[in-house]
């Protein structure tokens, strides 16, 4: 039996133990430091607490880190103190270059690094959710996910390249959720949202669902996407790419993150009328 260290069970990350679990595999976690809430989606996952990161690590012949973007080095580097000369997997939604980074860190430390992107939500069904590896480790973890609700898909080349993947896709999927967002906001501001949303339903008939659509899915989370996108602008711009869109959409995600966590999400005009900003 593969023992697998989760970094950390959000709502991501305990799905993707559960169906490491379902493949046969033990999956650790620490909870020191960690939330009720976290507690208990760990416990409905059938996670197994090793109490503090380092049993973790020494327990661990692979470890998935899924954080934030904006946590994943640091991740990296308190798992890479203790040594671990397993298998690391980063399936955060970074930049191919932060990914490199970090395989730098936990490899120089002894561990075999496999970069990883997720595409799609918690895994429940086989076949919504699939996450990419790439590098010469990616078809070992990617035999871990063989039968479970994760699908498992091993990419060509090195590190980075799944990655990159990632980026590409979420530069289009919550670009344009953050776009349809700002043009609401910008009506609203200007005072013209009603007549725009009537054009919109005789020019383009599904914009003003989905730009509902885009509040309702995402202002909650939006504070886990500013580092998304920023990670995904630097990608643009070692790219030689304009890199300006998503560094805005990253400002636009962090004016809705005080909706983080909130028991409902608000409603279009809610949301969008607090974008704007007067100058």
């Amino acid at each position: 039996m593969t023992t697998i260290g989760l970094l950390h069970p959000g709502e991501m990350g305990s799905a993707v133990g559960a169906s490491a679990r379902a493949d046969g595999a033990r999956v650790l976690w620490a909870a020191e430091g960690r939330g009720v809430a976290t507690r208990g989606r760990a416990a409905a996952a059938g996670l197994e607490d090793a109490g503090v990161l380092g049993d973790l690590v020494g327990r661990s012949d692979a470890i998935v880190s899924v954080c934030p973007p904006d946590a994943a080095v640091d991740l990296a580097r308190a798992v890479a103190a203790h040594r671990f000369a397993g298998v690391y997997v980063d399936a955060n939604a970074v930049a191919p270059a932060t990914a490199r980074a970090i395989g730098e860190i936990v490899e120089k430390a002894g561990a075999t690094f496999v970069d990883g992107g997720i595409i799609g939500g918690p895994p429940q069904t086989r076949g919504t959710t699939r996450l990419y590896l790439s590098g010469a480790a990616a078809a070992r973890v990617a035999a871990l996910f063989a039968r479970g609700p994760l699908e498992a898909v091993v990419v060509p080349g090195g590190p980075g390249a799944a990655s990159a993947v990632k980026v590409a896709y979420a530069a289009w999927t919550k670009g344009h959720a953050a776009l349809l967002i700002a043009v609401r906001a910008l009506a609203i501001a200007e005072g013209v949202d009603d007549v725009l949303v009537a054009e919109w339903k005789l020019s383009q008939p599904d914009l003003a669902t989905r730009s509902e659509s885009a509040v309702q899915r995402n202002t909650r989370k939006a504070w886990r996407f500013v580092g998304e996108m920023e990670e995904i602008a630097a990608t643009f711009a070692t790219a030689g790419l304009p890199d300006g869109f998503h560094e805005a959409a990253a400002e636009i995600y962090r004016r809705l993150a005080p909706w983080k966590d909130a028991q409902t999400p608000p409603s279009a005009a809610e949301a969008c009328g607090a974008l704007a900003k007067r100058r």
